[in-house]
């Protein structure tokens, strides 16, 4: 990783922008215990559920599908909260395919899983491209929020399937006010909209010696699009993870 000589000062806490996890299995409390740093989670965003009766205004009918994607845990809570509101009972030889194996696992929250037909990928939409390929027949329901990801859906729709993208849950902002006489020295954004929600609780926010770690392009994007100094980006080929993107910066500069 390439350290900018001028902003390489010393590490001693870290701002993940997401809700504390439920759990200690996060790898940053390792990262955090190894090189003794204070470490602090906060949701810059958070998720609120479109109801029922919204769904059904978008003539959205979910008996219409024989297979869903899920690209994330917030799309398999709020379809199955929306089957449940609507009644509707999910028939058995539903098809589900997830990008990811934990999605793909936590599906058991409301399934009988050994019971049922899924797929799962690595971690993109484009992973899936050998099963889907398989069921190219399907007609795919697409749970997604009102910032659905534009990469799966174009990449759905420049393959010729048969979806339909349905907004269940909006991405709404967090008020995070009381941060602002609180500094960091690395903060870590994973999405475009956590990036908008520091700039509308603090409009005039200035990044001064705050390294800035960013997850994929569209987040990376946003910050340059607010001018902020992108420090630590990942994925990379030397880093696939966030938390290896800034261990790796961390190394360099708490010699």
């Amino acid at each position: 990783m390439q350290v900018d000589e001028a902003r390489a000062k010393k590490v001693k806490s870290i701002l993940v922008t997401l809700p504390k996890p439920e759990n200690d299995k996060s790898p940053y409390f390792a990262l955090a215990e190894k090189y003794n740093l204070k470490l602090d989670f906060r949701g810059f965003i958070h998720v609120e559920g479109v109801p029922a009766k919204d769904v059904r205004k978008e003539k959205i009918n979910f008996a219409d599908f024989t297979a869903v994607i899920f690209t994330s845990k917030n799309a398999v809570d709020h379809f199955f909260r929306v089957c449940e509101e609507m009644r509707y009972e999910v028939p058995a030889d539903m098809k589900y395919f997830c990008i990811s194996e934990a999605i793909a696992l936590y599906l058991q929250k409301y399934i009988q899983y050994r019971k049922r037909k899924i797929f799962f990928g690595k971690q993109t939409a484009k992973d899936l491209e050998e099963v889907l390929k398989k069921h190219s027949k399907e007609r795919f329901l697409f749970p997604c929020s009102d910032v659905a990801n534009e990469e799966t859906q174009k990449w759905l729709q420049d393959n010729g399937y048969d979806f339909t993208p349905a907004v269940l849950f909006r991405t709404v902002i967090s008020d995070i006010k009381d941060l602002e006489n609180v500094f960091y020295d690395i903060i870590v954004f994973f999405s475009p909209s956590s990036v908008q929600s520091l700039f509308e609780n603090f409009p005039d926010y200035k990044q001064n010696n705050t390294r800035i770690a960013a997850f994929g392009a569209t987040t990376q994007q946003e910050l340059l699009n607010h001018s902020l100094t992108l420090d630590i980006p990942a994925p990379t080929p030397e880093a696939p993870s966030m938390t290896m993107a800034v261990e790796q910066y961390i190394k360099q500069v708490n010699k």
